[in-house]
């Protein structure tokens, strides 16, 4: 190990079809079409996580819980910590305050009633929860959970909040928000939270990146990436724009191999335990 700083290893759990930069070539009610893959990519991560003895939190979207139960009851037999992604992955800046309750709800009211324990933590899909509707933090608090990772303090066309906090905060609404973290090189503010970015990175970079971060912020580190990501053998998906394949298709057959290496090269636990996340 490089470092013996706690960081937070997590997962967010949806198959290929329902990500942000397909969403203008398939909707939901498309869906059934495509055959699932993230059962088996996400029992392949479960396998990785156990070989070097590493906990994650997996925010699990409530579409795939409805139709993987036991998968969801597997992860968390295992000792990682399930967390919500809301059930539909549709973005937050796009939904009514009522529709955004009823999509967290759908999935939190699931995932509880599955796994018969509480909730504590929310991501909101493509990290949209920002300047438009900072009205989610208060249902999220509304609705029990006691922590979110919804923010990225970047630029960006799909999300982005540049000048909101860049480590975890306590918030108005008597809930933490946990960025995602990026590395400020030039008074700009680098991504450094994985996803895309660590797809398209050398690994030296992000080993270095990661270790500068650490270095300088003495703060935690957090990672996420998908199931689909390790996943070079899925369907191309038709119509999208050369963008959106040029995020989407990058390097996925390094991602395995690069995720190898970060597990060995840094310490990693569940959100709840690295940022002492409590039910009261």
């Amino acid at each position: 190990m490089n470092t013996n700083t706690l960081n937070a290893m997590t997962v967010d759990v949806e198959d290929f079809f329902h990500v942000s930069a397909f969403e203008s070539v398939i909707s939901p009610d498309n869906w059934q079409q495509f055959k699932p893959r993230v059962d088996i990519n996400t029992r392949r991560l479960l396998d990785l996580f156990a070989s070097h003895n590493v906990k994650s939190t997996f925010f699990v979207l409530g579409w795939v819980a409805e139709r993987y139960p036991d998968l969801i009851k597997e992860i968390h037999q295992q000792g990682h910590e399930i967390a919500s992604h809301g059930y539909a992955h549709q973005r937050a800046t796009k939904q009514t305050p009522e529709v955004f309750k009823q999509d967290v709800l759908r999935s939190l009211n699931h995932l509880e009633d599955l796994l018969g324990e509480k909730i504590l933590g929310y991501r909101a899909p493509s990290f949209s929860i920002g300047y438009t509707n900072e009205w989610a933090f208060e249902i999220l608090a509304e609705l029990g959970f006691k922590y979110s990772s919804s923010t990225y303090p970047v630029k960006h066309d799909l999300y982005g909040t540049p000048d909101w906090p860049r480590f975890a905060y306590q918030r108005k609404e008597g809930i933490t928000e946990i960025p995602i973290p990026t590395h400020r090189v030039l008074g700009r503010q680098t991504p450094i939270g994985g996803g895309g970015y660590f797809r398209l990175y050398p690994y030296a970079l992000t080993k270095f990146l990661v270790k500068s971060y650490l270095k300088k912020e003495q703060q935690p580190y957090s990672f996420y990436f998908h199931p689909w990501e390790i996943d070079e053998n899925q369907p191309k998906v038709a119509g999208a724009s050369a963008k959106s394949n040029f995020r989407h298709y990058i390097n996925l057959d390094k991602t395995y191999g690069k995720l190898d290496k970060l597990l060995d090269d840094f310490s990693w636990d569940t959100m709840r335990n690295v940022y002492n996340i409590t039910v009261d």
